[in-house]
């Protein structure tokens, strides 16, 4: 589905169903007024040219011009942001983390994201850039050279996978679970064990949940948020499903957090005064070392990188080398895409931006924006909860109770048989 950005009505962004709330179905932009103004000179008389004369010469005491950011809320008062997916999904709950009194608007897909605030029909988009437990979403790092929109932020979501049926449907009633692709992948050891045995890949995890509460399907389950569940009248029948509490994996596997890009069409102005994050993407010429130089410029200057990530170049896709055999070798030339920890405002980073820029074919800045720290980060830690047999409900992540003697323990805790298989470290199942 195109989103044409030369009109402002009834953009073709869906906007989902079925639920207790339900979004608008269309956009509409207000139409500034061109009435002429007449300008006004130091004496008070219009100019004749028609021109605005300023009441200071003094280019010092000028103002400059307001952009759209400025005339934004932090809170997003009065934002459209527009994610992928339908209400409910994971994507419009970092929205509201992101803009939390901002106007949702859901799109079917990424790039109808990109096109709506391209064409001005939402101000924001709030999309998925990589998972801890599924790694990157190259769908999106694509987009990103495509488009014309800029990085003004991060948000890091937990996300807390819930088995949603129909109401009357028990576990043991159900055939199949329906969920996007890696929603699935990462509670596959949970669905067998309760022995669900199909898997049905869908777009998105909330539009599971519509699509069960529309059919009312009673042997299929969804995979998706609690937030589903209310906005769609579905049982929440477990949660967390994707921690394995019975089997007690690590910790590594039992945070699992999607970081999201905030786009816009302008970007903000970088400072210095807290921590900073800036993306870049790049190319460079085939040779060998080329991609150590390029690194050294942010070794150099001591800039830390915290990702990087190779896409192959969709405009260049093969190069032919000779390499004296009977025939020539195909390569891939490839863009690479770069978080530094620094602002475009660090002159240190400028000099090294210079720098690539001096050997590297391509260099394009994608943003530079506040980084969302651990700080920011509310994720279920050791510390924080326990995992214990709920009477009547399983296995599942609870908030541990004060004891007698001041110490935190599990009201309902696992067998001592589980005690032998866990980590040591884990202090009585603390999470």
């Amino acid at each position: 589905m195109v989103l044409s950005t030369s009109t402002v009505s009834s953009p073709p962004i869906p906007t989902g169903g079925g639920g207790r709330r339900q979004p608008p179905r269309a956009l509409s932009i207000p139409v500034r007024s061109s009435r002429r103004r007449h300008s006004l000179s130091a004496s008070g008389d219009p100019d004749r040219s028609g021109v605005p004369v300023p009441a200071s010469r003094d280019p010092i005491s000028l103002p400059r011009p307001l952009t759209s950011a400025d005339l934004m809320e932090p809170s997003g008062d009065g934002l459209k942001v527009a994610y992928q997916g339908c209400p409910g999904a994971y994507s419009e709950a970092a929205a509201k983390k992101a803009y939390p009194s901002c106007h949702t608007v859901p799109c079917e897909y990424f790039e109808t994201a990109f096109q709506a605030v391209e064409g001005c029909l939402a101000d924001r988009a709030v999309l998925p850039l990589e998972n801890s437990l599924g790694g990157s979403i190259h769908r999106n790092y694509d987009l990103l050279l495509r488009h014309r929109l800029h990085i003004v932020g991060e948000v890091r979501l937990a996300v807390r996978h819930c088995l949603l049926a129909n109401q009357g449907v028990k576990i043991e009633n159900l055939r199949s679970a329906m969920s996007h692709p890696q929603a699935l992948a990462q509670c596959e050891q949970t669905l067998t064990k309760l022995g669900i045995e199909h898997r049905e890949a869908v777009d998105d995890t909330a539009g599971a949940a519509k699509l069960i509460a529309e059919q009312k399907l009673q042997d299929t389950a969804a995979v998706a948020s609690s937030l589903a569940a209310e906005l769609y009248g579905l049982d929440i029948l477990a949660e967390n499903i994707q921690v394995q509490a019975i089997q007690l994996l690590a910790q590594d596997d039992t945070d699992n957090v999607t970081r999201f890009m905030m786009l816009a069409r302008e970007p903000i102005i970088p400072r210095t005064d807290k921590p900073f994050k800036t993306s870049i993407v790049f190319s460079l010429e085939e040779g060998p070392g080329q991609l150590f130089k390029a690194l050294a410029v942010f070794a150099l200057r001591k800039i830390n990188l915290t990702k990087m990530e190779s896409r192959p170049h969709k405009k260049r896709p093969l190069r032919i080398a000779d390499d004296n055999c009977s025939a020539p070798l195909k390569h891939f030339d490839y863009l690479f895409y770069v978080d530094l920890e620094a602002s475009m405002a660090d002159p240190n980073a400028q000099n090294a931006l210079g720098n690539l820029k001096e050997f590297a074919t391509f260099l394009r800045v994608l943003g530079s924006y506040p980084t969302d720290g651990p700080s920011h980060l509310k994720v279920g830690n050791r510390e924080d909860l326990c995992i214990g047999l709920v009477p009547g409900r399983g296995a599942k992540w609870i908030q541990p109770v004060e004891s007698p003697g001041g110490e935190k323990q599990c009201p309902w805790p696992l067998a001592e048989s589980k005690r032998e298989h866990s980590d040591s470290a884990s202090q009585g199942y603390r999470i």
